[in-house]
């Protein structure tokens, strides 16, 4: 591994850069990862910092169930993040669509749409959680390894 490489894995693990999408939620799971920017959990202290644009980010955090009118925006968002990137999915609606599983406007899961890196469980989870799903992201990215969680058939 040449010099340059070893100094951009360590630059992904140490300074991830995240995007937040709400794809449907209640808002439950935003105002947790709104308090990883406060001084008691201060995602900064990894080194990530919240983006603007997808556009910038590494990470996409999304939270909430995936509703049929939000999958065309997920998909959108997903393709304007440089690779390589990862995906977070926070809270138990874009995992499995929570009690919202099996409504006829909302998708049983993000996996349908984009691949997912890692799972936070919870309703909401705690901010704790969130911050150690980012770190773990953080670390497949440096090492390559994202997309692990992907479905082939439903991704086309």
């Amino acid at each position: 591994m040449g010099l340059f490489s070893s100094i951009l894995k360590l630059s992904r693990r140490r300074s991830p850069w995240v995007y937040v999408l709400n794809a449907g939620s209640c808002n439950g799971c935003d105002i947790e990862i709104g308090s990883l920017l406060s001084p008691r959990y201060d995602m900064e202290q990894i080194g990530a910092l919240r983006q603007g644009s997808p556009k910038h980010a590494d990470i996409l955090l999304i939270t909430g169930p995936l509703t049929l009118r939000s999958a065309d925006a997920v998909r959108s968002i997903y393709a304007q993040i440089p690779e390589p990137k990862a995906v977070v999915a926070v809270g138990s609606c874009p995992a499995t669509g929570n009690v919202f599983a099996g409504s006829p406007t909302v998708e049983d899961g993000v996996l349908h749409v984009v691949p997912v890196d890692v799972f936070v469980p919870g309703c909401p989870p705690r901010p704790q959680a969130i911050l150690a799903g980012v770190q773990e992201a953080a670390h497949l990215l440096a090492e390559g390894k994202t997309g692990r969680w992907h479905k082939e058939k439903h991704h086309e």
